[in-house]
């Protein structure tokens, strides 16, 4: 499942360099996640980094996205198949 920042949001800038596969980027308001590039880190680190780092705990799992493990790193497959992971 994708995951997706709140509106607690506060623009604290250190979810963005963390995310290997470059899917947080800043909105009109607040901080985004593209469900298209987010793994929730999987293949990379045993937790989601943005989640790690977050002071406000605003990055919640989207159910818009639901993904299993299995689909995540396929996902990153195809992403790093692209050249769009770090």
């Amino acid at each position: 499942m994708s995951l997706k920042i709140n509106e607690l949001c506060v623009n604290c800038d250190v979810c963005e360099p963390v995310c290997p596969n470059k899917a947080i980027s800043m909105g009109p308001d607040i901080y985004i996640i593209e469900a298209s590039l987010c793994t929730e880190c999987v293949g990379h680190f045993d937790e989601p980094q943005c989640v790690a780092v977050c002071p406000v705990e605003c990055i919640d799992p989207d159910p818009e996205h639901p993904e299993t493990p299995q689909q995540l790193l396929i996902k990153l497959a195809g992403l790093q198949a692209k050249g769009a992971t770090r």
